[in-house]
């Protein structure tokens, strides 16, 4: 029963820092390298994330650096920064790439809000799933004999109760990022 409780917690933890994930690569108007991750570049025919091909500074609030290890894949970066849906246009000088940031407008805060709101009810219906298959394995211990009822009974309101605690974190995931996007 243990082990249940164990791998249900290993997993629930593991949907919040997928939404946090989420919520990082999510642009709140201010300069941000999580920004970038999602975006890889052709090199040498192999997909390659940013990060591993140059050196990715704020320089300032809004305004992302991007110098490239290679000068010879610059070029290549600017081009998989233009297809990407990132929505900003990369000023490249021949040695450094710049990305400008601009302030959203209060229409575009609330699309993100609406799009971290979908984000935050994933992550819980996620978590609601994994209570399910927790409290299925309990039913099946039971069945097998593994548990009396009133251990089964016990172990249902602990997975509930974590559950109600991710859920919970989830929440404040959401809240955090919509203060942050709304924040002008």
């Amino acid at each position: 029963m243990k082990e249940v409780f164990e791998r249900t917690e290993t997993k629930m933890t593991k949907s919040i820092e997928h939404l946090e994930e989420e919520y990082a690569a999510v642009r709140a108007g201010r300069a941000n390298p999580a920004v970038l991750d999602r975006i890889t570049v052709d090199y040498y025919d192999t997909p390659t994330p940013i990060n591993q091909l140059a050196a990715v500074a704020v320089s300032e609030a809004r305004v992302l650096t991007i110098q490239p290890w290679d000068i010879s894949v610059l070029r290549n970066i600017e081009k998989a920064i233009q297809t990407s849906d990132l929505g900003v246009n990369p000023q490249n000088d021949g040695k450094i790439i710049r990305l400008v940031f601009p302030p959203l407008n209060e229409e575009r805060r609330r699309e993100l809000a609406k799009e971290i709101s979908k984000m935050a009810e994933e992550a819980k219906v996620a978590i609601r799933a994994i209570r399910r298959d927790a409290i299925e394995k309990l039913k099946d211990m039971k069945k097998n004999g593994d548990l009396t009822e009133d251990d089964q009974k016990q172990g249902e309101k602990k997975v509930q109760d974590l559950t109600d605690k991710y859920v919970k974190n989830a929440d404040a995931c959401f809240q955090r990022k919509e203060k942050e996007i709304m924040e002008i």
